[in-house]
């Protein structure tokens, strides 16, 4: 098995070949199509969360070494454990990777994704920055359809991540709505918004680039969050306020900028995971009534609504740029550096 694990957190990406899983019980081995890339695996890569004020959460205890990242797979179906069924020798399939213990309460209602025990493929356990992969059980395996493989794979983070936020973002009202960040899981937040809610959609970046991917995905207005007027731009825009604003950058200056552009009673939700801390006026929650709330991934049953939008058409597809599985190094290199615009997937 050709593959890049990470052999020491924030070194290099080092390629080996490993014996190939064999698949026993109800696993299912695949051959690696497609694997997105995604912000968390730099995270993973580094070994740590940066959680502000000099303080980090480390995210190297439980990680057996080497380890390949990469939660965002699509795969053929190429062997079957003794007991597995549900899919078929050849077919091409995307994971939910999100995988708990399966045996706790959490996991009993449906949440494998917040399991205290979880096995998350690519972050926990190996993932696809290789050419084969093991999952433990066929209700992980998704037919993608007519979707391009390098799309469907981002789905299983991205797709799931910002449809999760959004539905969250949408009960606080559906006449403006802001996206902040237009990165690969920000793009993926606006195809999807388009789809679920009925909602004017403006979006705030840094980068006019990024910007221009939105307008093109069908963004109403783009506001670049470094203009100098920019608070008073959304506000104008959203008439007072947006009733929910959706971070999907997660970083002080942006949560910042949320809480600024968000009406009284609005919601703000949290997804992404840049990092950092800030001062919070404690008064300024009663007196607005506002909601901040977090956003993490998804569950299994919200990839199954993801991956049935996808099949009918209804999700229009990210910028994906494809590179081979030897430039896993360089691609977490340049999503780290803000390079990138939509996803990157590599491919064996």
């Amino acid at each position: 098995m050709r593959c890049f694990p990470i052999v020491e957190f924030g070194k290099p990406l080092v390629e080996m070949d490993l014996p190939t899983p064999e698949p026993g019980g109800d696993e299912i081995l695949l051959r690696v199509t497609g694997c997105g890339v995604c912000h968390s695996d730099v995270h993973i890569y580094d070994g740590y969360f940066d959680m502000g004020d000099g303080k980090k959460a480390d995210l190297t205890a439980g990680r057996e070494l080497p380890m390949c990242l990469g939660h965002e797979v699509v795969g053929e179906v190429v062997a079957m454990g003794d007991s597995a069924s549900g899919v078929n020798i050849g077919d091409s399939v995307v994971v939910y990777p999100w995988i708990g213990c399966g045996e706790c309460v959490v996991c009993a209602a449906g949440d494998e994704h917040f399991c205290p025990k979880h096995r998350s493929i690519g972050v926990m356990v190996n993932g696809g920055f290789a050419d084969h992969l093991i999952v433990p059980h066929s209700k992980y395996l998704f037919d993608h359809s007519s979707v391009p493989a390098e799309v469907a794979c981002t789905y299983a983070c991205s797709g799931i991540t910002a449809y999760s936020a959004i539905s969250k973002a949408a009960k606080a009202g559906t006449g403006h709505m802001v996206l902040v960040g237009a990165g690969g899981v920000g793009l993926a937040g606006l195809a999807i918004a388009r789809n679920i809610v009925d909602a004017t959609i403006t979006v705030c970046d840094i980068d006019d680039g990024k910007l221009s991917a939105a307008k093109e995905l069908g963004a109403d207005n783009v506001v670049n969050s470094t203009d100098k007027d920019a608070v008073k731009q959304v506000r104008g825009l959203t008439g007072g306020g947006a009733a929910a604003v959706v971070d999907f950058v997660g970083a002080a200056a942006s949560v910042g900028f949320a809480m600024k552009i968000v009406a009284r009673r609005g919601t703000v939700v949290i997804v992404g995971l840049m990092g950092g801390s800030l001062p919070l006026s404690v008064p300024m929650l009663p007196l607005t009534a506002m909601t901040l709330t977090g956003s993490y991934v998804g569950s299994l049953e919200e990839m199954a609504r993801v991956m049935a939008l996808a099949r009918n058409g209804k999700i229009p597809s990210l910028p994906v740029q494809k590179r081979g599985l030897s430039h896993a190094q360089k691609t977490l290199d340049d999503l780290k550096a803000g390079q990138i615009v939509g996803r990157v997937v590599l491919a064996a």
